[in-house]
């Protein structure tokens, strides 16, 4: 059995189309949406509104933590932009539209898919057809192992669409129970896992997920959303635990074969 597993697509379409070849089945941990990509500053939804002029400045202050200071940039950028009184939300919900449609038309059958924290989960059942299967707090089996799901993030200064509090993420994950496989869109709370080498910040995990693998020992984790980790995987007794790596950048899925 040969599963593909990719994570923190953003709008990588071309790559997703091809993200399951030679595999039985894809897993797909979430973040379709690229908003801005912090590499090219003219790709994503951000740019594509305000120009990479103040797509550079908002990184710039966004990479120094000086986040306060980007929401006041981006409030002022949205108050001064005229769309023929469409609001904000349209504007941008219209535009995750368009990225979905292309997506989700490029993902194999079967797909089995959960969300990342910059994702809108109330729109994917319009985008998913009957060839990709949706799990958050779900498990099912592929191939004779059982994958379970857990999809989002935690609460954050970036204020990214599909963050949940703690106590709500840690039921997802309870509901989860035991797996072979246990998919997430954060890693566990472990520092080398949750370092960005090049945006030089922690991003938040799990301590939730790091007591679910302490506790049930899955033979895999499998997660994404920090895209340059310090550790692309550690090993926690007897639990692999593998970030999959930011396939908008590779292009390339991780492989999990048994």
């Amino acid at each position: 059995m040969r599963v593909h597993v990719v994570s923190d697509v953003h709008g990588n379409s071309r790559d997703l189309a091809r993200a399951g070849t030679g595999a039985d089945a894809l897993v797909c941990l979430g973040d379709l949406v690229l908003f801005l990509d912090y590499h090219d500053h003219s790709r994503g939804i951000f740019p594509d509104l305000f120009g990479v002029a103040h797509t550079d400045t908002l990184v710039e202050l966004r990479t120094a933590g000086r986040y306060e200071e980007a929401r006041a940039l981006g409030s002022r950028l949205w108050g001064e932009l005229t769309w023929d009184g469409v609001s904000r939300e349209s504007l941008i919900e219209g535009a995750v539209r368009r990225q979905y449609a292309e997506l989700f038309a490029a993902f194999p059958t079967p797909t089995y898919a959960t969300y990342g924290n910059v994702d809108i989960p109330h729109l994917w059942p319009e985008y998913a057809g009957p060839g990709t299967t949706v799990l958050d707090g779900q498990r099912l089996e592929i191939g004779g192992r059982v994958f379970g799901f857990v999809g989002g993030g935690l609460a954050t200064p970036m204020r990214t669409p599909y963050e949940i509090g703690d106590e709500e993420y840690a039921a997802k994950i309870e509901a989860v129970g035991e797996v072979d496989v246990l998919c997430t869109h954060i890693p566990p709370d472990v520092p080398e896992l949750c370092y960005d080498t090049v945006a030089r910040r922690f991003e938040r995990g799990s301590a939730a997920l790091l007591h679910a693998i302490r506790r049930t020992r899955p033979r895999y984790a499998l997660f994404g959303h920090v895209h340059q980790p310090l550790a692309r995987r550690i090993r926690m007794g007897s639990t692999e635990c593998v970030n999959v790596g930011h396939f908008s950048a590779t292009g390339t899925p991780y492989v999990l074969q048994w």
